[in-house]
């Protein structure tokens, strides 16, 4: 049990609201075991990998100019190509986001006339302007004469295998699922859906190249989307493989002969992998990905309690508390602005850096909507850290996610609390 004494005096806490979040937390005990075990096993893959591949001190040095021989660098890409159970991989702090890490992937394996289908409805905001089904940037998918399709989710978040089956035709080259609920309402995509309709695809066509966009959901359970058929996973390394502490990055892991076009699309031609500086972050990334399960179940059980403490409230969230978590990514329906701003305010207040700055919703980068963003975090932009943001259209939804640890998610919601309590938007 905490000690009390340190959310109510120190933090003015209301006394009924740590007796609501209190009893809350006894009731998710069980919940919090079978975390802790998914935990487990996955810090076990990665130490074997790190160990299977003999990392050394020495593979922390790094070089300069075009970055030939820099061990580090090859030694990561071999680490994640094993927790991933691939033949290759591609791990690059030039990467600078997951929506770059996608749009490498789907550059370089897509050409003029290719379709790309995605299966799981169109994907989060900022790949949509990769495509150019929004926005009018330049350099998009369908300027450049590829094509693009969608089939949608069924209405209870499902994918629909028989549409998929149908669509299937000989110009589509790959199959794109976003396993994370990005800004919708809908449970992230389990590993044995991705399983499934894997295994009918390539049965039906093994030439198409299936990729998931896996952020968000690395470490959540103990397989990934590579070790159940699909072809390439993508990602971040600013969220949960990262674990907090890797300063910047993407990743894609997959088959050789892909990889390769990714990494001459990140490069050139003839250049590949074989050049690219790591700038000392050997160290970093690596020790990130060894937190990484330990991270993200403190992420998930943050997410689990700020779930059952709002439908106890009689808010929506996606998933609810019962569900089997995917990702980190918890939804809450607030049907009002002022909610979705203050819930983001509050969050950012919960921070250990930046904590006295206010967020206001700006027209951010890659959106269509105003978002407001907290995110108080010792790596910028890190949503594996305790972080929330949603933008501004109905019906006014917020998305937490992150925290390093479960303790400061557990003091968020308090001060959540706290707030929507001194304002009269709750009761206890």
């Amino acid at each position: 049990m905490a000690n009390k004494g340190c959310y109510l005096i120190d933090n003015n806490i209301n006394n009924k609201v740590y007796d609501f979040v209190i009893d809350i937390e006894e009731s998710l005990k069980n919940r919090f075991d079978e975390l802790n075990s998914i935990e487990e096993y996955n810090i076990i893959k990665i130490i074997q990998a790190m160990q299977d591949s003999r990392l050394s001190a020495t593979d922390f040095a790094w070089s300069t100019g075009y970055g030939y021989g820099d061990i580090g660098r090859e030694k990561v890409e071999e680490i994640y190509s094993k927790v991933f159970k691939t033949e290759d991989a591609l791990v690059r702090p030039s990467i600078s986001s997951g929506t770059h890490a996608l749009a490498l992937t789907l550059q370089g394996l897509l050409l003029p006339g290719d379709t790309l289908l995605s299966i799981t409805g169109d994907p989060y905001d900022t790949l949509r302007q990769v495509i150019g089904i929004e926005g009018e940037e330049k350099g998009t998918l369908l300027e450049y004469g590829i094509n693009y399709k969608k089939i949608e989710l069924s209405k209870d978040g499902k994918i629909q295998k028989d549409l998929v089956l149908n669509s299937l035709d000989d110009n589509i080259k790959i199959i794109t699922i976003q396993r994370s609920t990005g800004y919708s309402l809908r449970n992230a995509i389990s590993i044995e859906s991705i399983r499934n309709i894997t295994k009918v695809i390539k049965e039906k066509n093994n030439n198409i190249i299936i990729m998931v966009d896996n952020c968000y959901g690395e470490f959540t359970q103990i397989l990934e989307p590579t070790e159940v058929g699909a072809d390439l996973a993508v990602g971040s390394l600013i969220k949960n493989p990262g674990g907090g502490i890797a300063l910047s990055g993407g990743y894609v892991v997959g088959p050789t002969k892909h990889i390769e076009r990714i990494s001459n699309r990140l490069t050139a031609p003839g250049l590949g992998k074989e050049t690219g500086l790591t700038f000392g972050t050997t160290r970093t990334t690596l020790q990130g990905l060894y937190f990484a399960p330990k991270v993200t179940m403190e992420a998930l059980k943050g997410a689990l309690l700020f779930a059952r403490v709002f439908e106890k409230l009689g808010f929506k969230t996606f998933p609810n508390s019962n569900s089997t978590r995917y990702d980190i990514i918890e939804a809450i329906v607030f049907e009002r602005e002022e909610l979705v701003i203050d819930f983001c305010r509050t969050i950012q207040e919960a921070s250990v850096v930046d904590a006295f700055v206010t967020p206001y919703p700006w027209e951010m980068p890659g959106y269509t909507d105003k978002v407001i963003m907290a995110s108080g975090s010792f790596i910028d932009g890190s949503s594996i850290e305790l972080s929330a943001d949603g933008p501004l259209r109905e019906p006014y939804i917020a998305y937490f996610q992150g925290g390093l640890n479960y303790y400061q998610c557990k003091y968020a919601v308090m001060l959540v609390l706290n707030k929507f309590l001194n304002k009269g938007y709750i009761k206890l």
